[in-house]
C-alpha cells in the first residue's frame, strides 16, 4: 500500500533496480501497521480469559455471568471473522488492480513483498527475546532487591502485551 507516485518515479529513475535503503523505512512501517493489526485481531480472536471465566464461575453457578461471558465470546468471533474477511478482499483486490495496472513493477513487488515477509520472520524472535531478558533477572532469588524485581518484572510483562 506504500507504492505512491514518489515510489513508481524512483523505480523507473533507478531502472527497476531495487534500492533496499530506500526501501527500508518502507518496512518498518509495513511492520508497525501489521504488529497494530496483529493486536487488533488477537484480541478479537483470542478468547481464553472469556473461558477461563466461565469454568469459574460455573463452579460457583453464576448463569447470568456465564450467559454475558458466552455472549462476548459469539460477539468477538463475529467481529473477528468479519474484520479479517473484509481485509482479505480488500487486500486481495488492491493487489490485483495494482498488478494488472502495473505491469513492470510486479518483480519489485514481489522482492519487497519477500523482503518483508522475511523481516516478519525476524523481528518476532527479538520481540520475543526482550521480556525474557528482563524476566529472568527479575526471577532470580535475591531478597535485597526486591522492588528492583517488581519493576523488571511488569516492565516484562508490558513488554509481552506489545
Amino acid at each position: 500500500m506504500f507504492y505512491t507516485d514518489v515510489t513508481m518515479s524512483k523505480i523507473y529513475i533507478d531502472k527497476g533496480s531495487f534500492d533496499f535503503t530506500y526501501q527500508l523505512p518502507i518496512m518498518f512501517y509495513s511492520i508497525i501497521i501489521s504488529s497494530i493489526l496483529k493486536i487488533l485481531l488477537n484480541t478479537l480472536g483470542l478468547y481464553g480469559k472469556n473461558i477461563m471465566y466461565i469454568k469459574v464461575d460455573k463452579k460457583e453457578i453464576f448463569q447470568e455471568t456465564i450467559k454475558k461471558d458466552i455472549k462476548k465470546i459469539k460477539l468477538k468471533i463475529i467481529i473477528f471473522f468479519i474484520i479479517t474477511y473484509i481485509l482479505l478482499i480488500f487486500l486481495w483486490l488492491y493487489l490485483g488492480c495494482f498488478c494488472a495496472i502495473y505491469k513492470n513493477t510486479q518483480i519489485h513487488l514481489l522482492l519487497d513483498v519477500s523482503s518483508s515477509f522475511a523481516t516478519s520472520f525476524i523481528t518476532p524472535f527479538f520481540i520475543y527475546l526482550l521480556p525474557g531478558i528482563f524476566r529472568i533477572p527479575s526471577l532470580k532469588k535475591r531478597k535485597k532487591k526486591k522492588g528492583k524485581r517488581n519493576l523488571l518484572f511488569k516492565f516484562s510483562k508490558i513488554l509481552e502485551i506489545l
